[in-house]
C-alpha cells in the first residue's frame, strides 16, 4: 500500500490578496474589454469573420458538410461547436449560424440553410432541432487550402483540440458580407459589398500599387446590400467614407408606379433598406395614416409573396408619386441612413479604423502569404514522393538484385540501404511494392511522374523567389473565384440622385387652411383653439396654472418654440392638440429638459429676422428659417443663457437695457447676421447681464409699455444713442421698475 500524503489546503488568510480596488478593477475592467474586442465583437481584416463565426464554419467542414454533402441537423453542428470550440451558450450559436444562412442578411450567405430561418418580416427561426445546414460553395472558397498549411493553428479553449486562428479567405470577405458589432469603447459597422467589385479593386491595386481610393471607387462605387435599395449618397461622401473609414450610407426603397386607369395609381415598393423588418415598417406606415402624420397617403397593402411587394396608394390622385414618396422618406424607414465604421482586427490583432485601400491591401498581404505557406507545404509533398520515386527506380534499374535480396537475405530492409544506398523509407517503399507492379509499363509511368513533379517542383521553387510571379498567382487565384461566385455577382443595390421635391409645400397644400389660436400655460400644456379667441380671461385651465403665451396663426403654419437654452422647436399647428380640453404637456412633443424655461413662441414667417440675445449681452440677427428644426430635439441656435428674442421687421434700432438699469439704443446694423453662434457685444456690464430689448424705426420713435398696458412715447430717446458695446445710461423718468421695455 502506498503511503500517500496531500498537502493541506492553504489556510483562508492566504487566499486574500491585498491590492487597492481601483487597481483591480481597472485590470479585471481592462482584461474584459480587450476579450470583448478581440473575441466577440469586432471581425478579423483577414477574413472577415468573428470568432463564433470562423468556429461554426469550421467544425461544419470537419463534419464534412459541404455542399454536395446532406444536411445535417442544426442541433447538431451547434452542439459540435460548442463542445469543441465555443465553450458558450447554445443560443448564441445558432443566432449565428442562422444569420450566416439568411440571404436577406448577407450577401454571400456561408451557411445553406433548409428550413425555417427566419424571414425579412423579423419572424424568428424555427428551433435548432427542426433546422438542418451545410456549408454554401461560398464558404469552401473562405477555407480553401486550410488542410495545406495555409494558416496557423491555436490550440482550443480546453486544449484537446486546434482551431485556426483565420480561414485562408478566397474573397474580400470582410467588405463582401460586412458586419456589425459592440465592443467596449468601441464598435464597428461595415456594409455589404459586391465581391466581384472588391476583386475587381484588388486587381487595379495588384497592377497599380499606387492606386488611390478615388481610383479604386471606379469599381466599388458603394455598398451592395442583399435587399438592395436604391442609394443615394452623394460620391463625394461615399470618397470620404472610403478613405476615412468613417461616414454613413443613405438607402432608399425602390419602388413603380403603377397606372390604375382614370388617372389614378399606386405606388409598389419592391426592395425595402437593409435590416428593415417589412412588418414593422407597414406598421409604422399604417401608424401615420392613423395618426394623420402622412396626409398625403391614402393605404398601405402588404401583397408580399416570395418578392416583396408593399401597395401605397395616395390620398388624392392629384398628389404626385415623387412628392409622395419624399414625404413617406422622411417620415418612416423607407428610408435609413446605414453608419459606417470601419473598425477591424489587423493581423496582429490590433484593433483600428481602415480606409478602403488599407483593408483591401490586408486582404492582399493575407492571400499572399497563403499562397506562400500552400506552395511550401505543397513543395514539401512533392519532394516527399521524388524521394520516394528515387529508390523506385533505382530498385526497377536494379530489378534482379532486389528480388534476390528480398528473397533469400534475412534482413532485406537493411541490405537494400546498404546496397543501393538507400534511406529508410525509400528501402521501406520498395518492400511495399506489389508483384504486378514491377512491369515495364509501371517503371515507364513512374518516370513519367518523376518528370511531372520535377517540373513542378522547379515551378513552384522559382514563384517562391519571385514576388513578381507571387502576386501573379494571387490574381489569377482571384479570377478564379470571381469566375466561381457566378450569379451571385450581379448587384442588387443601385445609384440614383435624390430628386428634387418640397415635400413639405404638397403637404401644407393637403392642409385646410384655418385660423386658429395657440394657447401655452406656465405649466406648460399647450392647445390649439378654431378661430381666435376674443377674451383671453375666459380661457380654463388646470388649478394652479395660467395662460402664459396666446399666438394667432393658421393650420398651415409652423410654431417656433425658443427655449432659455437656445434652442428653437418646431411644430405643424395642424398636429396641436384640441383646445377641448387642456391640451398636452409640450414637452412630451419635443425633448426638452424640465429645468429649461421657454421663452418665447410665435409663428414662422418665411424671410423674417429676428434679434437673439444672452444673458452675458451677446447677440446677433437670426433669419427666421435657420429656425426651423425637425427633429425632436431642437436645434442649437444661440449659444448662452438666452434672454432676448425678438421679431426685427424692418426696425433700424435696438434698444437694450441690463440689469445694472442702463439704456443703450445703437443701429441694428451694427449687428451681424448669423445662422447660429455666440454673437457679438450689445451692451458692457460691470454686474448683472441683458434684462431686455426692443426694436423700433427711427421714424416711430422708441417707447415703452407699463404694467397696465399703456404705451410711454420716447421722445428723447437719442440722448441713449451709442455705439454697440458701450455701457449705456440710467433710465428716463417713469421707466417701469422692472426695467423692461414691455410688461411678460
Amino acid at each position: 500500500m502506498n503511503d500517500t500524503t496531500t498537502a493541506p489546503p492553504p489556510p483562508p488568510g492566504d487566499r486574500i490578496i491585498d491590492e487597492p480596488l481601483t487597481e483591480a478593477l481597472s485590470r479585471r475592467y481592462l482584461a474584459y474589454a480587450l476579450s470583448v474586442i478581440t473575441d466577440r465583437a469586432l471581425p478579423d481584416v483577414r477574413d472577415g469573420l468573428k470568432p463564433v463565426q470562423r468556429r461554426v464554419l469550421y467544425a461544419m467542414r470537419e463534419m464534412r458538410l459541404n455542399p454536395e454533402a446532406t444536411a445535417r441537423k442544426c442541433a447538431k453542428v451547434v452542439g459540435e461547436v460548442m463542445g469543441g470550440y465555443h465553450p458558450h451558450g447554445d443560443q448564441s450559436i445558432y443566432d449565428t449560424l442562422v444569420r450566416m444562412a439568411q440571404d436577406f442578411a448577407q450577401r454571400y450567405p456561408l451557411v445553406d440553410g433548409q428550413g425555417n430561418f427566419g424571414n425579412i418580416d423579423g419572424d424568428n427561426p424555427a428551433a435548432m432541432r427542426y433546422t438542418e445546414a451545410k456549408l454554401t460553395a461560398a464558404a469552401t472558397l473562405l477555407l480553401d487550402g486550410i488542410d495545406e498549411d495555409a494558416v496557423d493553428f491555436k490550440p482550443t479553449y480546453d486544449g484537446q483540440d486546434e482551431e485556426p486562428v483565420v480561414l485562408p479567405t478566397g474573397f474580400p470577405n470582410v467588405l463582401a458580407n460586412g458586419t456589425t458589432g459592440i465592443a467596449v469603447g468601441m464598435a464597428t459597422s461595415i456594409p455589404p459589398h459586391n465581391a466581384a467589385e472588391l476583386i475587381d479593386a484588388c486587381l487595379l491595386l495588384l497592377d497599380q500599387p499606387t492606386a488611390t481610393t478615388a481610383d479604386l471607387m471606379a469599381h466599388v462605387k458603394g455598398p451592395d446590400f442583399p435587399t438592395g435599395g436604391v442609394i443615394v449618397e452623394p460620391t463625394a461622401s461615399l470618397l470620404e467614407t472610403y478613405e476615412t473609414g468613417r461616414g454613413g450610407v443613405r438607402l432608399r426603397a425602390l419602388w413603380t408606379k403603377e397606372a390604375l386607369g382614370n388617372g389614378a395609381y399606386q405606388i409598389v415598393v419592391t426592395q425595402i433598406p437593409y435590416q428593415v423588418k417589412k412588418a414593422d415598417l407597414v406598421e409604422r406606415l399604417a401608424d401615420l395614416i392613423e395618426q394623420k402624420k402622412a396626409p398625403l397617403l391614402g393605404d398601405v397593402r402588404d401583397e408580399s409573396a416570395e418578392d416583396v411587394r408593399l401597395v401605397l396608394e395616395p390620398k388624392s390622385r392629384n398628389v404626385e408619386a415623387d412628392v409622395l414618396m419624399e414625404s413617406l422618406f422622411k417620415l418612416s424607414d423607407l428610408e435609413n441612413r446605414f453608419s459606417v465604421n470601419l473598425n477591424v482586427l489587423d493581423a496582429r490583432g490590433t484593433p483600428g479604423v481602415m480606409g478602403l485601400r488599407q483593408i483591401l491591401r490586408a486582404f492582399l498581404d493575407h492571400r499572399r502569404e497563403v499562397l506562400v505557406r500552400r506552395a511550401r507545404h505543397r513543395l514539401g509533398k512533392i519532394e516527399a514522393r521524388l524521394h520516394i520515386l528515387d529508390g523506385l527506380i533505382v530498385a526497377f534499374l536494379n530489378l534482379d538484385e532486389v528480388i534476390r535480396i528480398v528473397r533469400y537475405e534475412d534482413e532485406p530492409k537493411a541490405e537494400l540501404i546498404a546496397a543501393f544506398d538507400l534511406s529508410d523509407l525509400q528501402a521501406e517503399a520498395i518492400l511495399n511494392t506489389r508483384l504486378r507492379q514491377l512491369a515495364r509499363l509501371e517503371e515507364m509511368e513512374l518516370r513519367r511522374e518523376h518528370a511531372d513533379l520535377a517540373e513542378e517542383r522547379d515551378g513552384i521553387k522559382g514563384m517562391l523567389e519571385s514576388d513578381r510571379a507571387q502576386w501573379k498567382l494571387v490574381g489569377a487565384g482571384l479570377k478564379d473565384v470571381k469566375a466561381q461566385l457566378g450569379k451571385l455577382n450581379d448587384r442588387r443595390s443601385i445609384f440614383a440622385d435624390a430628386p428634387e421635391v418640397d415635400a413639405d409645400a404638397a403637404i401644407e397644400s393637403m392642409i385646410v387652411r384655418e385660423p386658429i389660436t395657440i394657447i401655452l400655460s406656465d405649466r406648460g400644456w399647450i392647445r390649439a383653439a378654431k378661430g381666435r379667441v376674443e377674451d383671453p380671461s375666459e380661457l380654463k385651465f388646470k388649478e394652479g396654472d395660467s395662460l402664459s403665451f396666446l399666438v394667432e396663426g393658421q393650420t398651415t403654419d409652423k410654431l417656433l418654440i425658443f427655449a432659455s437654452d437656445g434652442r428653437f422647436f418646431t411644430l405643424p399647428c395642424d398636429k396641436l392638440p384640441s383646445a377641448r380640453g387642456h391640451g398636452e404637456p409640450l414637452r412630451l412633443m419635443i425633448d426638452l429638459d424640465d429645468r429649461v424655461g421657454i421663452l418665447d413662441v410665435f409663428i414662422h414667417k418665411p424671410g423674417g429676422k429676428r434679434v437673439l440675445a444672452s444673458k452675458e449681452g451677446y447677440g446677433f440677427i437670426l433669419p427666421a428659417d435657420e429656425a426651423i428644426a425637425f427633429r425632436r430635439a431642437g436645434k442649437q441656435v444661440l449659444n448662452g443663457t438666452a434672454a432676448v428674442s425678438i421679431e426685427l421687421g424692418s426696425a433700424d434700432h435696438l434698444a437694450v437695457i441690463g440689469d445694472n438699469g442702463k439704456i443703450l439704443i445703437f443701429p441694428t446694423a451694427e449687428l451681424p447676421e448669423m445662422p447660429r453662434g455666440k454673437g457679438v457685444k450689445l451692451q458692457a456690464y460691470r454686474e448683472g447681464g441683458l434684462r431686455d430689448a426692443t426694436a423700433f424705426t427711427e421714424t416711430d420713435g422708441a417707447a415703452w409699455i407699463d404694467s397696465a398696458g399703456r404705451t410711454h412715447a420716447w421722445a428723447d430717446w437719442r440722448e441713449w444713442l451709442g455705439r454697440r458695446a458701450g455701457a449705456g445710461k440710467l433710465t428716463p423718468k417713469g421707466f417701469p421698475t422692472t426695467k423692461r421695455f414691455r410688461p411678460r
